[in-house]
C-alpha cells in the first residue's frame, strides 16, 4: 500500500483546513442573514453558525457514517445473505492489513454504485447496490471493494463523512434562508424598510449580501472540495489494483459503470462525493470537467489498462502522467521511493471464465436478496417458477403465472437469503 503514515499525515491536514474554511463559510452565512434582519447582531449570528458547526462536526464524527447508510437507503447484511460478497470483502481486508472486517450493506437500487464510510478502520463499512451484485463479475466486484477498501486504508473515509455532512448543513442553512424570502416575502419586506428608516439602508445591503452569500456558498464548499477529492479517487484505484494484483477487474468495473444507464433512485449532493462513481452524471444534471466531484471515468479505465500488466505505485504514476499528459503524478513520493518491486498482473479468476452464462443468476439472487430485505414472501410452485408474495398482499391465494396453480399465502413464511442463495445456484449448475 501507499506510505499509509505519510497519507493520513496528508489527510489530517488537508481536514484541518477544509474545517476551517467550512466553519468561516458557516460563520459568514449567519454573520450576514443576522445583520440583514437585526442590524448589530452579526456577532451573534457568528456564535450561532459557530455552535451549529461544532455541534454539526461532533454528529459527524460520532454518526457520520449511519446518517450516509440512512439517506442512502442501505441496509446491513450477514454473511449467509451473501457469502460471494462477504468472501471478497475478507479477502481485501487480509490484502490491506485491516484490524477488523468491515460491515457490509446492500442498497436498495439496481444501478452500479458503492461507498464505504466510517471514522476508522475498525469503525469502517462497506456498501454496494443491488445492481452491483447482479452486473459484475466476481474480478470486478472485487476491484470494487478493493477501492473502497483503499479509501478506509488511507484514512480518507473520516475525512469525507465531515466534508459530506458539512455540505450538507450549508446546502440546508442556504436553502432554508432564500425560500424563507420566497414565501415570507411581505414580512421581509417590512423588515426591510424598517431597517433602512433606522439603520440608512444598511439593512439593506446585508439583506443583499446575504442572498449572494446563501446562493455562493454551496457552490465555493463544493470547490473546497474539488480541491483534493480527484487525487484521493486516483490513490484509491492505484492502491485498489495494488491490492487485488488485477488492474483489469477495476477497469472492467468502471467501463460497466459507465456503460450502465440506470440512475439511483435516492440522489443527494452530500453523499454523492463517496461513491466509486458520482450518481449524478446518469442524470446529465452534473455539471462535467474541473467541476465534476470524479475524475473522468474513461480516463481512470486507460490508466489502469496502461499499466501493461505490471502492479506498482511506480507504473500506475507512470500511466496518469501518460495518458494526462502532465509531468507530476499524484503517488507520494516516499512511496515510489521505497523500492517496492512490480508484480506481474494475476490472471482472471476461474469463476468469471463463464460469467455471460452466470449473470442471469446472479440478477435473480440480487434481486431476491433485497426483497428479501424488504420482507417478501417466496413461493416455490412445483412446476420450477418461484412466486414473491410483495408484504401487502391481501389475497389469501396467489396463482402460478405459468401452471396457474392456486397457491395460499397464509403464513408463507419469508424464505431464509442463504436458500434464496441457493435456489440460485442450483438454477445456474442446471443451465
Amino acid at each position: 500500500m501507499i506510505d499509509m503514515w505519510e497519507q493520513i499525515r496528508m489527510n489530517r491536514r488537508r481536514s484541518v483546513i477544509l474545517m476551517v474554511l467550512m466553519a468561516l463559510l458557516l460563520m459568514a452565512l449567519g454573520f450576514a442573514i443576522a445583520e440583514a434582519f437585526h442590524p448589530g447582531a452579526g456577532l451573534i449570528g457568528v456564535a450561532a453558525a459557530t455552535a451549529m458547526w461544532l455541534v454539526l462536526m461532533l454528529v459527524a464524527y460520532f454518526q457520520g457514517d449511519n446518517i450516509l447508510l440512512a439517506v442512502s437507503g442501505a441496509r446491513e447484511i450477514e454473511h449467509k445473505d451473501h457469502p460471494r460478497l462477504f468472501n471478497i470483502v475478507e479477502e481485501m481486508q487480509i490484502a490491506a492489513g485491516l484490524p477488523k472486517m468491515p460491515r457490509v450493506y446492500i442498497i436498495d437500487d439496481m444501478s452500479l454504485n458503492a461507498f464505504a464510510a466510517g471514522r476508522k478502520p475498525e469503525k469502517a463499512v462497506v456498501a454496494v447496490t443491488a445492481g452491483l451484485l447482479g452486473k459484475l463479475n466476481r474480478d470486478q466486484l472485487q476491484g470494487v471493494v478493493a477501492h473502497e477498501m483503499s479509501h478506509v486504508v488511507n484514512r480518507d473515509v473520516l475525512l469525507m463523512t465531515v466534508v459530506g455532512v458539512t455540505i450538507g448543513a450549508i446546502v440546508m442553512i442556504s436553502e432554508v434562508f432564500l425560500r424563507g424570502l420566497i414565501y415570507g416575502g411581505r414580512g421581509h419586506s417590512r423588515r426591510y424598510r424598517s431597517s433602512r428608516r433606522s439603520g440608512g439602508g444598511g439593512g439593506g445591503v446585508m439583506l443583499i449580501v446575504a442572498i449572494v452569500l446563501a446562493i455562493l456558498a454551496p457552490i465555493l464548499a463544493q470547490v473546497i472540495y474539488f480541491a483534493i477529492s480527484r487525487r484521493r479517487e486516483y490513490l484509491a484505484d492505484a492502491s485498489g489494483a495494488i491490492l487485488t494484483r488485477y488492474p483489469e477487474g477495476l477497469a472492467g468495473a468502471l467501463e460497466a459503470i459507465s456503460r450502465d444507464g440506470t440512475p439511483m433512485a435516492r440522489l443527494n449532493k452530500a453523499t454523492a462525493p463517496m461513491y466509486i462513481s458520482n450518481p449524478f452524471e446518469k442524470t446529465g444534471k452534473m455539471a462535467l470537467g474541473m467541476s465534476s466531484t470524479h475524475p473522468p471515468i474513461h480516463e481512470r479505465i486507460r490508466i489502469l489498462r496502461g499499466m501493461a500488466g505490471q502492479v506498482s505505485f511506480a507504473r500506475y504514476d507512470e500511466a496518469l502522467k501518460q495518458v494526462k499528459g502532465v509531468e507530476k503524478g499524484v503517488i507520494p513520493l516516499s512511496a515510489l521511493q521505497a523500492g517496492r518491486p512490480a508484480f506481474a498482473a494475476r490472471q482472471a479468476s476461474p469463476e468469471d471464465a463463464a460469467a455471460p452464462a452466470t449473470q442471469r443468476a446472479q440478477m435473480r439472487q440480487a434481486g431476491d436478496l433485497v426483497r428479501q430485505m424488504n420482507q417478501f414472501r417466496f413461493i416455490q410452485c412445483p412446476c420450477g417458477i418461484k412466486i414473491k408474495i410483495p408484504p401487502d398482499y391481501a389475497r389469501p391465494q396467489a396463482v402460478c403465472p405459468r401452471c396457474r396453480r392456486s397457491h395460499s399465502v397464509a403464513n408463507t413464511p419469508t424464505r431464509p437469503a442463504r436458500q434464496v442463495i441457493r435456489t440460485a445456484k442450483l438454477r445456474s449448475k442446471a443451465k
